[in-house]
């Protein structure tokens, strides 16, 4: 598997808040329905400085539903569970495994636990 991108999670320079409109005259009725944008960086991390955003090259994971350019969260925080997702270091690369019910760590003498998957983000 080949990684295009790996970073840090980029926190927003500005707080974008709900604000009302400034005008004369009678109100607008759709005034209340002003809403703040959807922080997407908030709603799919967990712990911001241990997530990695990872773009998947090659269509090798077409049995976990990953495709070619789509974009794994990853979580290095994270300790891999049961039926859980995780990026692995084996025999030097990186690789998708999913863990079955005897693997709780994550970790053997094969492979090394980078992260675990918590979303996978597909182009469509």
């Amino acid at each position: 598997m080949e990684f295009e991108d790996v970073a840090r999670v980029q926190v927003p320079d500005e707080v974008h808040q709900a604000g009302s409109s400034e005008q004369t005259g009678f109100p607008s009725p759709a005034t209340h329905y002003l809403e703040s944008r959807i922080d997407l960086n908030r709603i799919l991390t967990r712990n911001r400085d241990a997530t990695f955003f990872i773009r998947v090259k090659g269509d090798g994971y077409r049995e976990f539903q990953i495709n070619n350019g789509d974009v794994l969260i990853v979580d290095r925080s994270m300790v891999a569970s049961r039926g859980k997702l995780a990026v692995v270091v084996k025999d030097g690369e990186f690789k998708i495994v999913k863990f079955n019910r005897n693997e709780t760590s994550g970790e053997t003498e094969e492979q090394l636990l980078w992260g675990v998957i918590t979303y996978v983000i597909h182009q469509i």
